[in-house]
Order: C-alpha cells, then sequence, then structure tokens
C-alpha cells in the first residue's frame, strides 16, 4: 500500500524539481536583465508600474547607480546588459570603449536650480532672476559667476532682509569629479566663463580649471547623488540648501505626484544658458538593446518617463501633465547650449580634481 504513495511522491517531487529548473532557466519566467544607472532615474526603475511593463515584455529590470564618469571610465560593465548615465558625452565614451554602434537616449531633462519664493526675491534684487514672459523663471549664470568672484555673501546683498545668512552665495552642487549633475553645471558655466563658447580646446582647460574651481571647492563637503542634495533641500529647506543645481525631472516628478513634498514656496528656475541631460541608454547585450528599444518605443513607459518628469519624444504627455499641475515649466527652451566632447569635459574635472587633492577636499563615491 505505501509503495503506491512513494512512487506518486517521488513523481511528485521530480516535477517540482523539473519545474524549478525550467523556471531557473527562464523558460516560465521574465529575464533577468542588469543596468548600472545614474540614481536619479532610480524611482523611475523601482516603480511598481516601469516593473509590470517591463514584465510584459518579459523581462525583469534590475539596476545599479553610480555616477556617469564613473560608469564611464572606473566602472566594470562586465556581467550588465546596459550602462545608463546621465549624458551623451558620458554615453559616447562608453560606446566608443565596448564598440557598440546603436545607442537609445529615450528621454532628456535640462539643467534647473530649485530653490524658495524668498530666496527668488533676493537673488532678483541682486540681478540674478528675472520672469522669462513665459510662466517659467530664469537665474542669469553670467551675473552669478560676477556675484561669485566678488565672494558675496547673502547677509550682504543690498536689501537681503528674507535670507541674512553669513555664507557664500553658492549654488550647492554634487561632487564634480564623479556626478553627472556636477559636470552638467560645469559644462553651463565653462561656456559663459569661456566667453560665450563650448570649451573645445586642451589649452583653454587650466585657466578655466582654475577660475571655476571654487564654485565646487567653496561648498565645502559635496554629497554623491543628485538625490541627495535634493532630498536636503526637501526636507531641510534653505538653511541647509538655499539653492541646489538639480535635473528639472527630480522636481517635477515630485509635482505629478501630488505627496506634498513641493510646497507652496518652491520654486524652480532655469538657468541662462542651461545645458540638456540626454540620458543615453548604452546596450551591451541583446537584452539591453531590449531594453533601450522599450524605453524609446514604448508608450507605456514613455507615459511613466513623463510622470516622473522626463521629457520624452511625445511631448503631448509632458505638457499635458504640466499644464494639469500648473507647473512653472519652461515650454520651449532656447537658450540650451551643448556641453564639451567628453575628453574636454574631463580634462576641467581633472584640473579641479588636483585642486580638491591640493585642499584635501573630502572625497565621495557613487552618484549622476
Amino acid at each position: 500500500m505505501k509503495r503506491p504513495i512513494g512512487i506518486a511522491l517521488a513523481v511528485l517531487l521530480a516535477a517540482v524539481v523539473a519545474v524549478a529548473v525550467h523556471l531557473g532557466d527562464g523558460g516560465g519566467g521574465p529575464v533577468v536583465v542588469r543596468g548600472v544607472i545614474g540614481s536619479e532615474k532610480e524611482p523611475f526603475f523601482n516603480d511598481p508600474r516601469v516593473r509590470a511593463a517591463f514584465e510584459e515584455h518579459g523581462l525583469r529590470v534590475e539596476v545599479e547607480t553610480a555616477g556617469s564618469r564613473q560608469i564611464a571610465t572606473g566602472f566594470e560593465l562586465d556581467g550588465y546588459a546596459f550602462a545608463f548615465p546621465s549624458s551623451l558625452p558620458a554615453a559616447d565614451r562608453i560606446a566608443r570603449d565596448r564598440k557598440v554602434t546603436r545607442v537609445f537616449s529615450p528621454f532628456h531633462s535640462p539643467m534647473a536650480v530649485a530653490t524658495f519664493e524668498p530666496i527668488v526675491r533676493v537673488l532678483a534684487g541682486a540681478g540674478l532672476v528675472r520672469d522669462s514672459g513665459q510662466g517659467h523663471q530664469i537665474f542669469d549664470v553670467a551675473a552669478y559667476l560676477d556675484l561669485v568672484a566678488e565672494g558675496a555673501r547673502w547677509d550682504r546683498l543690498p536689501g537681503n532682509t528674507a535670507y541674512p545668512a553669513r555664507k557664500r552665495v553658492l549654488l550647492t552642487t554634487t561632487d564634480v569629479r564623479t556626478s553627472n549633475s556636477a559636470a552638467m553645471y560645469l559644462a553651463m558655466t565653462s561656456y559663459v566663463a569661456g566667453g560665450n563658447d563650448v570649451v573645445d580646446s586642451a589649452a583653454q582647460v587650466p585657466g578655466l580649471a582654475e577660475k571655476l574651481a571654487p564654485l565646487f571647492l567653496d561648498q565645502g563637503y559635496s554629497q554623491a547623488s543628485s538625490e541627495a542634495p535634493f532630498q536636503d533641500y526637501l526636507v531641510m529647506g534653505s538653511g541647509k540648501t538655499p539653492m541646489v543645481v538639480i535635473y528639472e525631472a527630480q522636481y517635477l516628478s515630485r509635482l505629478f505626484s501630488g505627496d506634498g513634498s513641493i510646497t507652496s514656496d518652491m520654486r524652480l528656475l532655469y538657468p541662462a544658458p542651461t545645458v540638456l541631460s540626454k540620458h543615453t541608454l548604452v546596450p551591451l547585450t541583446a537584452q539591453g538593446e531590449r531594453v533601450g528599444r522599450l524605453l524609446t518605443e514604448d508608450p507605456g513607459l514613455r507615459a511613466l518617463a513623463a510622470r516622473h518628469g522626463f521629457r520624452t519624444a511625445d511631448p503631448g504627455a509632458f505638457t499635458d501633465l504640466a499644464a494639469r499641475h500648473r507647473a512653472p515649466v519652461a515650454r520651449n527652451l532656447v537658450d540650451v547650449v551643448e556641453p564639451p566632447a567628453y575628453e574636454h569635459l574631463d580634462q576641467l574635472i581633472t584640473g579641479i580634481e588636483r585642486l580638491y587633492a591640493g585642499g584635501a577636499a573630502p572625497r565621495t563615491e557613487g552618484g549622476s
């Protein structure tokens, strides 16, 4: 009597093992695809709706975060299906090194400044902020560089009673040695400091690096991830972070979510000039190419990217969200400059890095 039961159990166990092996080989479940990305895209990839959209196509996308410069030069990419830095120059470097001929730029985000209404009034009084006449406000990079060169402090700005802090008037950024958001800030400031031209020769680098280094060194400690200073802005307010360089998408993602983190006194400014951060995916395997293609072509994923504040090839979704939430966004960005080629931008960063080393500035890891 016991033998048939034993045989049945053995058959059942064998079937369970067979199913487990089958699933483990990817026969009955989504294929795991690993990628390395800039941290500002982590909320997008962790969104359950995004995960579900990928799984509908048979993919389970798992990501790790690192700084775009790290991804391009110091990250071991073997074993990853794609690299997704936050800028085209970094992606171009990866594509050249890996001999990848096709990349995907599914969305982009202009660099912006997150601040507060009292700070805006002070900046406007100092000639740094003006209205665009189109519903958004502009931050004058040239005027800002002049103010920084004078060593201006908040409490010494004429007529400033709203923010009498004794510290230097400086934009908060991430660490330029590792983080793309800081590198894009360097790109726009180097354009202005270089006579309104893109840096295009190694001969320009030493003078510009020395001139622009105080923008970073005088901040003191800089955090690694673009999400970190933005979180400080959201949580700690102007006392800690009166104005911070961010991706537009970071601010709009919170505004579009309606989670209450963007309060009535918070403001979004657009630097003039600004730089578009073109989030560019470099596929390293066939599955990585599938991820890039889906992000670019799938309407559902494009709509979700817009909900996370990114501008995509479908401008309607972004425009509708901005109108619905009465977001003070720049509909048509005109004063946009290109970042330097990767080699010249890297030379600028290396020049500033040498000055960091001379000043024993703290090191950081990771970021975007």
